[in-house]
């Protein structure tokens, strides 16, 4: 059952100055990915699991016909807590043709974001911090978010996702 279904069309008055974000949590921190690689929002339902597969790649489930692996992000990610409740969705992606499911702990909204808010990433030099998949940080209000590259990151050789392009 779909939550929301996620408009791929600009937004009318948008600038090219500015790039649309969804903004979800995993844990206590907040990130955004680019609205236009989001296909829909789904509540949670436990996939089917895959024997063998890394302990992120949660199984597949079939979505209108379509057989969907589904990764946790805040496993991949490190998130202390991973916790299923009525908050935890599952953002379907397409990212370079091939549609992926992602479990967030919850998604938050829809930003418009000026490309001048948005700083580039800090370098960390220390090897357990993979900053590779992190475009930038934006700070709106109070708010601390931090931009991810979903489709280097869905595409990257760990994920097994992909063939490698």
């Amino acid at each position: 059952m779909s939550v929301v279904a996620a408009a791929a069309a600009p937004v009318a008055g948008a600038s090219s100055a500015s790039a649309e974000y969804l903004t979800f949590r995993l844990g206590a921190e907040e990130y955004g990915i680019d609205i236009l690689r989001v296909q829909e929002i789904r509540s949670y339902e436990a996939p089917t699991r895959i024997a063998n597969a890394p302990r992120h790649m949660l199984g597949v489930v079939n979505l209108r016909g379509v057989i969907v692996p589904v990764v946790d992000l805040r496993i991949k990610l490190g998130c202390a807590s991973v916790e299923y409740n009525g908050l935890t969705v599952v953002i379907v992606l397409n990212v370079k043709g091939r549609v992926v499911g992602v479990v967030v702990d919850s998604v938050s909204d829809v930003l418009e974001l000026p490309r001048e808010h948005i700083r580039p990433a800090p370098e960390m030099t220390s090897s357990t911090v993979d900053t590779a998949f992190i475009t930038g940080i934006a700070s709106v209000g109070e708010r601390m978010l931090i931009l991810m590259d979903i489709e280097a990151l869905m595409s990257s050789p760990d994920m097994g996702l992909m063939d490698a392009t």
